[in-house]
């Protein structure tokens, strides 16, 4: 089989599935469905988000330059797919969903509570790219549930339960393949001993001078061997002793 020549389009999957979070002052927060988010920078930390000029939740981005990315786990995965076919502008998605208002640190719209990461975000710049806007914003602050911390505060993001969208479906994140690096990592063998250990085989061989039992064998009947022909020896001479004795006679 062979492969087929398609017109251009966005194929870039899986990617990850967001809920954005947004409000203008005394106004109810609202809460829109991104499929284009992504990373862009690590220092200063960046992100971006594209969202149509037509959607509800662009207007309030634009005029307050901030709003916060909630990563979705397997629980929040409905909420996830309402929030994305529904207006703001004709529902409460909050209460619809029966999701909590948290108070951020570092903007003023609030987060999800019930999202086990919450990145604040702060607007840098917009870009009119045709379809889509896209909100570079800067990382001002993150909120972890504790839930995913060992006991030295490292974060365990797999115990999220993260998920990801995929041409129109949303999937569950697998099992791991891999890390980062783990190509050109040195590979050590845990089965072969140190140099100078002593396996559980070297203690069955016996020592270089050390006398086996089949040696020790070998050795008595060698001995043994010598004894009787010492004997034989002996018993010649006697003889021959005594015969001669009676010649002398």
């Amino acid at each position: 089989m062979g492969k087929k020549s398609w017109k251009p389009g966005n194929m870039l999957y899986p990617v990850p599935s967001v809920m954005v979070s947004c409000q203008r002052p005394g106004e109810k927060p609202n809460i829109i469905t991104i499929g284009w988010a992504g990373t862009i920078c690590s220092d200063p930390a960046m992100v971006s988000i594209s969202v149509r000029p037509e959607r509800y939740s662009h207007d309030i981005i634009s005029e307050t330059g901030e709003f916060v990315i909630n990563l979705v786990n397997k629980k929040l995965t409905k909420a996830n797919d309402y929030c994305g076919v529904r207006s703001g502008s004709k529902v409460d998605k909050f209460a619809d969903m029966h999701l909590t208002a948290e108070k951020m640190e570092h903007v003023s719209c609030p987060g999800i509570k019930e999202s086990p990461v919450n990145i604040e975000c702060k607007v840098k710049q917009v870009l009119q790219l045709g379809s889509h806007d896209m909100f570079i914003a800067e990382v001002v602050g993150v909120t972890v549930d504790e839930k995913l911390l060992d006991e030295k505060g490292a974060m365990d993001l797999k115990k999220a339960n993260l998920i990801a969208y995929s041409h129109g479906e949303y999937f569950e994140l697998g099992e791991k393949i891999g890390k980062f690096g783990y190509s050109v990592q040195k590979k050590t063998d845990k089965k072969t001993p140190k140099k100078d250990a002593t396996t559980k085989s070297d203690k069955k061989t016996p020592k270089k001078d050390a006398i086996t039992k089949s040696d020790k064998n070998h050795t008595d009947k060698k001995h043994q061997d010598k004894k009787n022909q010492d004997n034989k020896g002996q018993d010649k001479k006697n003889q021959d002793k005594k015969h001669s004795k009676k010649k002398d006679k």
